[in-house]
């Protein structure tokens, strides 16, 4: 039995044996223990509860800070009873911890001793699978055609940090406070190559997981990190497999490396093609079950058995199958089907056996806080300063460089797999193992609070303020991003970019976004594959997933266009993330290529009678939070069927009624009118008597009576300003253009008024939205709209009761304010009428005017 003694005593002692006693009360001929079902389950059962519930409890406590899952698992578990703490998988939460409360009654009841051969087998089986996820990650053709730029700053990223850990390493022994016959044993090369390789590491799914929850994926800084990050692990992971058996077994570990070479290479040479010519055959014949998907996963287990007897770790077999399966379709499935099984359940298991062993409170007591703070110092400098003196050479600002070597310093299932091999084979100290702990879980946590405060882009664009359609130059360059979510929609925004481009005008320039939901960690697989430009190639075409396929379906349909329209510059990118927050990835990419308008999809698409039907219910949620806060103008595009200019002339009907928005829609609309194929016709519609009234209760607390009357006195002023430009520049000079007055008295004749427009039977309508117009009786009847991101007008001509069978182009005018979508059930307050010719005393008042 292992004598309880002090946390001090214990810790300043190596147990020098890694074997216990299990008394056997019910022993048999056949399994020599006892009855499984009675004890073991139950106890593992338990075990696996209490790991995932405190992990779920934290990891949604530090999710608004961005903090990988790791991070919880670690911290979930982040001590143990200390007379246990030399043996692997010891299994409890921080809750427990005796080095918090003094007390480890929960944890004899969670772990009791004769169940830890039990755990860490369990926790061995989802290790060995989150590592098979790991080679999924990682696309060879990447790798191996990395651009040099990423190449090299990985290299840089990966040499630097290691001989400068062996400095450290040095500096930390003799800081140390203790015996010096003590620390004379942890003075070795073992030693010092685990410490070396645990700071040179960078875990690349986290750092993809990061990037896409900070939106910086798709970002110049994003794109670099992320290429950077892969190259940099897969080094990492070669090194793991190749020097990790020397510092365990000295010399003859040469053998186990030397046949780990040669089954790698034999998996690549001679299993590799007929495991993927199955794979792709029977994916896209669809035959897979689930009895197939599971022989497929038991391969990563004979895999990893292979290199456990060869003498290498386990997990280097589960990564060599993981990079050997081809990417598509079937990965997707296989990790839909298999993730929460060794992610989710199993893998916490093994990560907590890192986080009990930790003596964080017993090393700052016995060390010091200012020796620990000055090493954790020291391990994070040299990933940074390697990554800016890389990119210096590329001409990449500092403040980059910076910042990629703080995301390289995220680590992974790496150090800590690392860090626990080091502490079963007694290589390193139970202080260099709780430094190194702590420097991994600081890392990983602070580098998104780091990034999110020092790397801001949307500050450096908010710089031009006038970025509005109205306001842009004639020889400017036009930049649309064109968000999509299918191929249908890409086919209909394709006819919108033909309308904007003509040959009199300066070259448009398309940056098409294709928008995928994606959780867990296949949002890791697709960023890591989809944006490149070489896909990993399987010996035959790949079964793709339905996004991948969507996305080469939509590559093509905007290459096309590209290639008509010689004038046009199209890139394609896809978006991956989830629905709740993709608009913070379309504010991102807008500011990124400085678009001058954002074009979204509606959210409902024609059937074959031409009736608009719900295509999913979440577009209609991104579509409303994209206007909230837009970085520049949106366009809602209600696909009806437009035809394209290609084939025949565009008849576009531009319905005015006054506003910022309004206004902006008018200057889409006489963009068109410049191209040979688009006939306009300019209807605006003159407010009188009932239908002039002011809506003022709805501003008339946040800004005042005057104010209110004021300000809309202002955007009359300033519509009668842009519509006589209009007339006298276009109107005037252009026989394509026409342009007509209806007057409206009351709400009834809004109804009539589109009617008549209607019947004429234009392809396409361009409205404003209606923001900032002031109008009561179009403040009403929004509250009875089914669509309020449309406006009154918009709602009403995309309803399917208006039996229109035009498209739709609804415009939000960029710094106005964004969009508010109130609760339709709304209290109605009572009609306040303004006089238009107010009489009064002086009043000074101070009016913040929105345009």
């Amino acid at each position: 039995m292992i004598d309880p003694g002090t946390v001090d005593q214990y810790l300043k002692r190596r147990v020098t044996t890694g074997c216990y006693d299990v008394d056997v009360s019910n022993a048999n001929d056949i399994w020599k223990s006892e009855t499984v079902l009675f004890f073991y389950l139950p106890t593992l059962a338990a075990q696996v509860a209490f790991m995932l519930l405190s992990t779920r409890f934290l990891y949604y406590i530090l999710k608004p800070l961005n903090q990988p899952r790791l991070v919880s698992e670690i911290l979930a578990s982040a001590s143990s009873t200390p007379q246990f703490a030399s043996f692997n998988a010891r299994i409890m939460g921080i809750l427990i911890s005796p080095e918090l409360f003094g007390s480890s009654a929960l944890s004899e009841v969670l772990t009791p001793l004769k169940s830890i051969l039990t755990t860490e087998t369990i926790s061995y089986v989802g290790l060995i699978y989150t590592v098979f996820l790991a080679g999924l990650d990682m696309n060879f053709d990447t790798i191996l055609r990395g651009r040099k730029k990423a190449t090299s700053i990985a290299i840089a990223g990966v040499l630097i940090p290691m001989l400068c850990g062996g400095i450290i390493y040095a500096l930390a022994l003799k800081m140390y406070k203790g015996p010096p016959e003590y620390w004379a044993n942890y003075d070795n090369p073992k030693a010092y190559m685990f410490w070396t390789l645990i700071l040179s590491v960078t875990g690349f799914p986290m750092v993809s997981h990061i990037l896409a929850d900070l939106k910086l994926l798709y970002t110049g800084l994003g794109r670099v990190t992320l290429t950077t990050a892969m190259i940099s692990d897969f080094y990492n992971w070669v090194m793991f497999a190749m020097l990790v058996p020397f510092a365990i077994n000295g010399g003859s570990a040469i053998y186990a490396v030397l046949s780990t070479i040669v089954y790698v290479f034999f998996c690549f040479v001679v299993i590799r093609p007929y495991l993927v010519e199955i794979i792709v055959r029977k994916t896209n014949q669809n035959e897979w079950n689930n009895n197939g998907l599971l022989i497929v996963v038991m391969g990563a287990y004979a895999s990893a058995a292979v290199t456990d007897l060869l003498g290498t770790h386990p997990v280097v077999g589960a990564l060599v199958y993981g990079i050997m399966i081809p990417r598509g379709k079937f990965t997707h499935l296989l990790i839909e089907k298999s993730e929460d099984f060794g992610v989710v359940y199993l893998a916490p298991l093994f990560f907590g056996s890192c986080g009990i062993r930790l003596r964080a409170i017993y090393v700052i007591k016995t060390q010091g806080l200012g020796l620990v703070l000055l090493i954790l110092l020291l391990s994070i400098l040299p990933k940074i300063l390697s990554t800016v003196i890389a990119t210096q050479f590329y001409g990449m600002p500092v403040l980059d460089g910076v910042s990629i070597g703080l995301l390289m310093n995220t680590k992974g299932i790496l150090p800590i797999l690392m860090l626990n091999s080091a502490w079963d084979k007694q290589i390193l100290s139970v202080e260099s193992f709780s430094i190194l702990t702590i420097a991994v879980l600081v890392m990983t946590m602070m580098v998104p609070l780091i990034i999110n405060a020092i790397y801001k882009p949307r500050k450096l664009y908010k710089q031009n303020k006038l970025k509005t359609l109205q306001n842009l130059k004639a020889e400017a360059e036009l930049r649309i991003l064109a968000c999509v979510h299918n191929p249908r929609q890409a086919t209909g925004m394709i006819n919108i970019l033909e309308a904007c481009h003509s040959t009199k005008l300066p070259p448009l320039r398309v940056f098409a976004l294709q928008l995928v939901e994606l959780t867990g960690h296949t949002a890791s697989l697709f960023v890591s594959h989809v944006n490149q430009n070489n896909q990993q190639q399987s010996g035959g075409e790949q079964a793709l997933t339905k996004a991948q396929q969507d996305l080469e379906s939509i590559t093509n349909i905007f290459q096309t266009y590209a290639a008509i329209n010689e004038n046009s510059k199209v890139e394609t990118i896809a978006a991956a993330s989830s629905y709740s927050t993709i608009h913070e990835d379309i504010y991102n990419l807008s500011q990124e290529k400085h678009a001058n308008l954002i074009l979204l999809p509606y959210h409902k698409q024609s059937n074959i009678e031409g009736i608009l039907e719900t295509a999913n219910t979440a577009f209609q949620e991104i579509n409303r939070n994209v206007m909230r806060d837009a970085p520049c103008t949106v366009g809602i595009f209600v696909d009806r069927g437009l035809a394209s200019l290609f084939k025949v002339n565009l008849r576009v009907v531009m319905v005015y009624i006054g506003g910022p928005d309004d206004r902006e829609a008018l200057a889409v609309a006489w963009r068109m009118s410049k191209h040979q194929g688009v006939q306009l016709s300019v209807v605006r519609i003159l407010m009188f008597g009932e239908a002039a009234e002011i809506d003022v209760m709805s501003h008339v607390e946040s800004h005042g009576l005057l104010s209110v009357v004021v300000d809309s006195e202002k955007q009359r002023e300033l519509d009668d300003e842009y519509v006589s430009a209009f007339r006298l520049k276009a109107v005037s000079n252009e026989d394509s253009i026409k342009y007509s007055e209806k007057e409206v008295r009351s709400r009834d004749d809004i109804p009539e008024v589109l009617h008549e427009v209607d019947q004429i039977g234009y392809d396409l309508y361009i409205l404003g939205q209606g923001g900032g117009r002031n109008c009561l009786i179009l403040t009403e009847l929004m509250k009875w709209t089914d669509c309020p991101e449309l406006g009154v007008i918009g709602d009403t001509v995309a309803s399917n009761n208006f039996g229109s069978s035009s498209s739709l182009l609804i415009i939000q005018q960029y710094g106005f304010g964004g969009m508010v979508f109130e609760n339709s059930n709304t209290t109605q307050k009572p009609n306040v009428v303004v006089p238009s010719n107010i009489e009064d005393e002086p009043v000074f008042v101070e009016v913040e005017w929105h345009q």
